[in-house]
């Protein structure tokens, strides 16, 4: 299915305009198309490109939340880790965490009935019960100071969050949804029994050449609209609805990225002396993931503008250097990152305690168009979000489909085309079968691109190569381990339009290329696409 394709029209019309293409604005759009309304989804600048793609990249219940009393949404978001490994194999896994206990900060019978509460709260069958550890002789005791004896092991799950986001677009457009990425809704009001709202393009545009518009311009008419803005849900309900003005505390969460720090696949969860957690995971092969910060942004912040600050660096190299063996300095930080996070008001004092829940808020009049308002949320719960969502707005639409997400694969994800009943086994066995069938179909496919495309597009490979000898498919190799015909799939099918939203969204290669590298993509990607863009710090 090629994504970016011209509309026919000046004004178009739909059931539900969605405006934010984050993982709320994604999943509502996903869910709804497949209930068989008409959905305009328009996204400012690329999917993901703010806080969706600016996460921890965890599928997790939250243990820290159970010391807030937030035991319905820590429920709710375990009992979504494991649809997450179902849905999706190829951009999920299982990972384990090791937590080193401190003494002087939480006694062990607190953590010990913590985890009890976390293994017990929702049902599991992929993933394993917590148990202690003897840090001393366990391979996860190693990079750690001498002085921790004891640990607790648990199991959550990890996510390419900007695949993710990628992934419920696609699914929504080829259910029938339209993407629109770099239009900006410009405003909205009621007219009659609907919206009719003014969107711009940025350069860029994807969906462009729509006939007879005035240049950069489309006007949408739909039945009910979304705003699922993200950091800039309450100003988008201000400014461009005149709507009340809303109260979110708007928290920056900065992470950064060293070379690896140990040698096994466990992730650790470290208690801050300020009660914070603070992660460390192993991150493409090579590197080691730290966060995140909480710092609250003021009112008049700009949620687009957030980069990680030298304190907050700091701040966690000092946290994880009180954990590991080997110090941890600023000037081992290969990448930094930063993505603002949208929480409720619940009068919490300190952003550390703010509930991580969601509110839906649906304002119907009886002879006006329905708006629904997302506020907060988190990646784990995003598909209840999105269900909750749809069963608010599809029966006033008229749709008559049920839930329908709980069961269904995210693109890519079945791989049975490939490896037959066995796509419907344990995610991590079906993944290894999956990548020894690529290598069976394709066996000139270099190992490593076989390995990093299995974990990228899933069964959407048959995309990228025919039937056939891989290699002359591949066309030029513009950087190491990046072909042209990647770059080609990426812009037709994935929206990609600059060589940041291909480096360090679609893929996290950018991580694995010097600058040299990197410009040369740039380069590519301008005089095949007419637009130059490449950053190195971009999330």
């Amino acid at each position: 299915m090629r994504v970016n394709v011209s509309f026919p029209a000046t004004e178009l019309h739909c059931d539900v305009l969605i405006v934010g293409g984050g993982i709320n604005g994604a999943g509502i759009a996903r869910d709804l198309a497949g209930r068989g309304l008409r959905v305009l989804l328009c996204e400012q600048g690329d999917l993901a490109q703010h806080t969706s793609s600016c996460s921890t990249k965890l599928v997790h219940g939250g243990l820290r939340y159970l010391e807030h009393g937030e035991f319905a949404l820590v429920r709710k978001a375990l009992a979504e880790r494991e649809l997450f490994l179902r849905s999706a194999p190829h951009i999920t896994r299982a990972l384990r965490f090791v937590l080193p206990h401190v003494p002087e900060l939480r006694p062990a019978w607190m953590l010990r009935a913590g985890l009890f509460l976390y293994d017990h709260l929702a049902r599991r069958e992929l993933l394993p019960a917590s148990r202690t550890l003897n840090l001393r002789t366990h391979p996860a005791g190693a990079p750690l100071h001498p002085d921790f004896e004891q640990g607790f092991a648990y199991a959550d799950g990890w996510v390419d969050d900007a695949r993710l986001v990628l992934l419920c677009a696609l699914d929504a457009a080829e259910r029938g949804a339209r993407v629109l990425t770099r239009w900006h809704c410009a405003g909205a009001r009621r007219a009659g029994p609907g919206w009719s709202a003014t969107l711009q393009a940025a350069e860029g545009a994807s969906e462009a050449g729509v006939g007879g518009r005035r240049a950069g311009e489309l006007r949408v008419q739909a039945r009910a609209l979304v705003n699922a803005a993200g950091p800039w849900a309450a100003s988008f309900l201000h400014r461009q609805l005149q709507g009340p003005l809303q109260v979110l505390r708007l928290v920056r969460g900065s992470h950064i990225v060293l070379p690896r720090l140990f040698e096994h696949d466990f992730a650790y969860v470290f208690q801050s002396t300020d009660r914070r957690v603070l992660f460390a995971i192993p991150y493409e092969d090579d590197f080691t993931l730290l966060g995140t910060t909480e710092v609250e942004l003021p009112a008049s912040g700009e949620p687009s503008a957030a980069q990680a600050s030298a304190a907050e660096v700091e701040y966690l190299c000092a946290q994880a250097g009180r954990y590991f063996r080997a110090p941890v300095r600023p000037a081992q930080v290969v990448w930094s990152y930063a993505g603002v996070r949208p929480l409720l008001d619940d009068g919490a004092r300190e952003a550390t305690a703010l509930t991580r829940d969601y509110r839906l808020e649906l304002e119907a009049p009886p002879a006006g168009a329905p708006l629904l308002n997302v506020w907060g949320g988190k990646i784990t719960t995003f598909r209840v979000l999105a269900q909750e969502a749809a069963e608010l707005l599809a029966p006033r639409l008229g749709a008559s489909g049920g839930p329908w997400t709980a069961g269904a694969w995210l693109p890519g994800g079945d791989f049975s085309a490939f490896i037959g009943a066995a796509a419907r086994g344990e995610p991590a066995q079906a993944l290894r079968q999956f990548e020894l069938a690529l290598g069976g179909r394709w066996p000139d496919l270099p190992a490593s691109l076989r390995r990093r495309w299995a974990r990228l597009y899933g069964a959407r490979i048959e995309l990228l190569l025919r039937p056939g000898p891989a290699l002359p498919q591949l066309g030029a190799e513009v950087a190491p381990g990046l072909f042209e015909a990647e770059l080609r799939y990426l812009h037709r099918h994935e929206w990609a339009a600059t060589a940041e939203d291909v480096l360090w969204r679609r893929t996290k290669l950018g991580l694995h290329m010097d600058a040299a590298a990197r410009s040369r993509v740039a380069a590519w990607c301008a005089r095949e696409w007419g637009r130059v863009e490449v950053s190195s710090v971009a999330c």
